[in-house]
């Protein structure tokens, strides 16, 4: 999500931060083409009026004109506006509430309501420790109450068993009642969606709103719905009255307007996206980070955040001590593939990183194949024990039936190798940098010819 726009402004700063100085013309110029930078990426056109306006007011202010570096101070007022318009501050998921606090999950039909509500329900699990009932008040789609209970046994959450011919209001008084003498902490309530806001969708969940009265009422949109998700956020905003959304598809090719212009149009924060299919792919939003990246500064700090849930800490431990021994072999290797497929891939991880939207047609000129992971993961459980523990015994032969064994080529194997080896040297390289006295030794050096100041 963002690429088009991030590549957009990045191109509008670029030019900005290396002029010296800006004229109030120079400043004017530019925000035209954010503006139209931000109506391209679906924002609505009231929104961006209103984010044009403000941001002018104060760039074309004295202090801003005739500062150091002023391009750099109109990129930050666009950024600090951005925030705001974001929602300025991370806002979780309200539990404040005599136990069981109730969330109601509406939205669309084809929104991901479903698969969201049990994204949440592992969620409150695994961090906050709850304990979860889920109920599917989904009595129109066929099988949409078999779903969620498929669902449930995934991520090991209770879901209410079903009772045929009940109403979604008695599905929910019903649900309300099992949590409450079962001790559960949260109810998640998935609602029934249509494939338009109509009378009969709006009647229904605010009856459903009435007889649970619950702390959230979050709503779920697609974020590859464009404009129309503005429209339908207002819709659900003014009829129910919803306290949140959750984006979902955000790892698609989604132009990302909706987000800048949901939460200015609802006054109602964003509070999670949905980031992939997995059943844990689900993020807080935090406003400052998504507009860090927007204009192509990166998320350094989410980055280390998922490291920080997908690292095993035991096993990048036990690696530590076997490259302290100068020990790394394909088995550890493969560790480090699946690790990165788990923070989301080389696009994923690449993302996050600060000034990769500069560089980013030649990234896709470069075809960086996420598949490719995939496939160098299955070389190397093609081999045997012995053969990751020692890449020298690995022939022609041995090559050939490890190719047929993980459907691959004898020269994707040759190039794994290389990229391993390669590696391996590097590791090598820094472990004795790291011995004492000789990062010392080589300091000067490695600064001088990166045009550092040599001791």
């Amino acid at each position: 999500m963002f690429d088009s726009l991030t590549t957009r402004l990045g191109a509008v700063f670029d030019r900005l931060t290396r002029r010296g100085a800006l004229s109030e013309s120079d400043v004017t110029e530019a925000l035209r083409e954010v503006r139209v930078a931000l109506l391209e990426a679906d924002v609505a056109l009231p929104v961006v009026k209103d984010f044009i306006a403000s941001v002018r007011e104060k760039a074309i202010g004295a202090e801003v004109l005739r500062s150091v570096t002023p391009g750099q101070m109109v990129v930050k007022l666009v950024h600090d506006h951005l925030v705001e318009t974001l929602g300025a501050t991370a806002e979780p998921i309200d539990l404040r509430a005599t136990p069981p606090a109730v969330i109601l999950m509406v939205g669309l039909q084809g929104s991901g309501k479903t698969t969201t509500t049990a994204k949440i329900a592992k969620r409150l699990v695994a961090r906050e420790r709850k304990k979860v009932l889920m109920a599917s008040l989904d009595v129109n789609r066929p099988a949409a109450q078999e779903q969620l209970a498929i669902l449930g046994r995934q991520v090991e959450v209770a879901c209410l068993p079903v009772v045929m011919g009940q109403s979604p209001v008695e599905i929910a008084k019903r649900a309300l009642m099992t949590a409450r003498t079962e001790g559960y902490d949260v109810l998640l309530l998935d609602t029934a969606g249509r494939l338009a806001i109509d009378e009969p969708l709006m009647a229904e969940v605010a009856a459903v709103r009435d007889a649970t009265r619950p702390v959230e009422t979050l709503l779920v949109a697609d974020a590859m719905t464009g404009q129309d998700a503005v429209n339908i956020a207002r819709s659900f905003n003014e009829r129910v009255g919803i306290t949140g959304i959750v984006l979902t598809r955000v790892d698609g090719d989604a132009r990302g307007g909706a987000a800048l212009a949901m939460r200015a149009v609802t006054g109602r924060p964003i509070k999670l996206m949905g980031v992939g299919e997995k059943l844990d792919a689900l993020e807080d939003f935090h406003p400052d980070r998504i507009a860090s990246r927007i204009l192509g500064m990166g998320d350094v700090v989410g980055l280390v955040e998922r490291a920080a849930e997908t690292i095993d800490r035991e096993e990048a431990e036990k690696l530590a001590a076997k490259l302290q021994k100068g020990g790394f072999d394909l088995q550890d290797f493969a560790q480090q593939l699946k690790q990165l497929k788990k923070m989301g891939g080389m696009s994923g991880v690449m993302g996050m990183l600060p000034g990769i939207g500069k560089i980013k047609k030649q990234l896709a000129q470069a075809n960086i194949d996420e598949g490719m992971l995939k496939r160098q993961e299955a070389i190397i459980l093609s081999m045997t024990p012995r053969e990751r523990r020692d890449y020298r015994l690995l022939n022609a032969r041995r090559k050939q039936r490890i190719a047929a064994g993980s459907g691959t080529t004898v020269p994707e194997i040759n190039r794994l190798l290389k990229q391993f080896m390669d590696m391996s040297r590097m590791m090598k390289q820094v472990q004795a940098l790291g011995k004492k006295g000789a990062l010392e030794r080589h300091l000067p050096g490695l600064l001088a010819r990166r045009g550092g100041p040599p001791h």
